[in-house]
């Protein structure tokens, strides 16, 4: 970004803003927009309301009352915001991510915040957890939706909610049921999405895959190692059976006597139907070490439902890390049989880009720098997050020009990895091993500069957020020399 674009930023984020201005009905109100956003958008080391009201001679307390005092309609922002997305960055091959985000907090009055898994630091602690809906098309990725997981314990506490301001409304749910909350919101107001996918916190919930496949929403997701299922449907009893033709038959439908059990997906790699199935290699996309290699299986699985019967038959892909073969992962799709490997493929590896925006938008704009014990406040927070972030996608997107692919070639869907390739057949690997051998391949990041991919086992910036992702050049946000 040059001197120039810089200088623009201030105009441009004028005239972004404004598209959100009635959300407010007094004038006064929505001045703190923009002072706000601009705070985040700040070279600021530190983005919670004091340092951003101090920077901009603002009284503190003043910027407090706007996040959870002032009246202003938020929930029609978070609306703006998605009919943005879906009226100017939809297209062909759009996918939606699911995934969740941690806050580390002291003290026990932020909304939320708990003794928990936090994926930030990789281990319990006292955090705030959030459940977020990603939007990814061709080059493009933000965040559109998000809320507070309100824990059993909060929940139960209907006093303690009502001092941190959590409607009565406002109970425990499962992170699925708010998940799909989110989608529903996104889709009532435009967003359409080719496909979903979710990491196997999700995918482990079979209210959650029933629910997306009752919307009629294709998916492929990661599901638990312990994810049941048969290779071949058992055979199903719909007649009573009453023992000597007397008494309370036998509840129908049932599986028949002597039918297969329903076996773990690991499990179901000793069966015939993939234990003799060779490995074939796929080049998921690129990094800056090299191509990103995984061997795959394919199958279709009858999955066992809430009443232990075979449910309607689901793609079944086992992925292998070639680097790391202790590394497997299993993914399953509603998507129609004839659906090609690839495809399933690219939107199974698709998660780096919420992952890219989660690490942004902590990085860059302060999404985890709320203070506040106001949950208003917080969900105020995470709107305008958004509503920054968007902002900078936007730029991203209109000055970086053409689209190219980690190393420089376009791809046939415009995003910045390329398509999945198969590279090696049952038969081929001989060039493959010589490829991660002592030569290293060509670094895709001396054709193209701007690709990196700070990865999991890269113990620095797994440690400063949580998130691993493939990432390419950034639009840089430590700008308040323009704003």
């Amino acid at each position: 970004m040059d001197a120039d674009q810089i200088r623009q930023l201030r105009p441009e984020l004028t005239r972004f803003l404004k598209r959100f201005d009635e959300c407010f009905r007094r004038s006064d109100t929505r001045a703190h927009l923009p002072v706000y956003v601009q705070g985040q958008l700040s070279n600021l080391p530190d983005k919670s309301v004091d340092p951003i009201a101090v920077e901009a001679d603002v009284a503190p307390r003043t910027l407090q009352q706007f996040l959870s005092l002032l009246k202003w309609d938020h929930d029609r922002m978070r609306d703006r915001l998605q009919e943005i997305v879906a009226s100017e960055h939809a297209g062909r091959h759009s996918v939606g991510i699911v995934d969740e985000t941690t806050f580390v907090k002291k003290g026990d009055k932020t909304p939320g915040v708990q003794r928990q898994w936090c994926g930030t630091v990789g281990k319990k602690e006292n955090c705030t957890t959030t459940v977020h809906l990603g939007y990814a098309c061709g080059d493009f990725h933000c965040l559109v939706d998000g809320e507070l997981y309100l824990p059993e314990s909060w929940a139960n506490d209907r006093e303690r909610c009502r001092e941190a301001g959590i409607p009565e409304t406002m109970t425990y749910r499962p992170k699925w049921e708010i998940a799909l909350e989110l989608y529903d919101r996104t889709k009532s107001n435009g967003i359409e999405f080719e496909w979903l996918t979710f990491d196997e916190g999700y995918g482990s919930k079979p209210g959650y895959l029933r629910g997306l496949s009752g919307r009629n929403q294709r998916f492929v997701g990661e599901v638990p190692r312990s994810f049941t299922g048969w290779l071949q449907p058992p055979r199903i009893v719909t007649r009573p059976y009453h023992r000597h033709g007397r008494g309370r038959g036998r509840s129908v439908p049932r599986l028949a006597s002597n039918s297969a059990r329903a076996r773990r997906v690991d499990d179901l790699l000793k069966a015939p139907a993939l234990r003799d199935q060779p490995w074939q290699r796929w080049r998921v996309k690129d990094g800056t070490k090299g191509p990103m290699v995984w061997e795959c299986k394919h199958v279709l699985i009858y999955p066992k439902d809430e009443n232990g019967l075979p449910g309607p038959p689901l793609h079944l892909i086992v992925a292998r890390n070639v680097l790391n073969p202790e590394e497997v992962k299993f993914f399953v799709s509603n998507a129609p049989p004839q659906t090609p490997l690839d495809t399933l493929l690219l939107v199974a590896f698709s998660r780096w880009r919420v992952e890219r925006c989660f690490e942004d938008q902590k990085g860059e704009v302060g999404l985890d720098h709320y203070e506040g014990r106001r949950y208003v406040g917080l969900k105020r927070h995470l709107i305008i997050s958004a509503v920054s972030y968007l902002f900078l996608a936007r730029m991203r997107e209109e000055w970086v020009g053409e689209k190219y692919t980690a190393n420089c070639l376009p791809n046939t869907h415009g995003h910045g990895s390329p398509d999945p390739e198969l590279v090696a057949g049952p038969a081929d690997f001989a060039s493959l091993d010589r490829a991660h051998g002592d030569e290293d391949p060509e670094d895709a990041t001396e054709k193209c500069p701007g690709a990196t991919e700070p990865h999991q086992e890269n113990p620095e910036t797994f440690k400063t957020n949580g998130h691993s992702t493939y990432s390419r050049a950034t639009l840089p946000v430590a700008v308040n020399v323009a704003l």
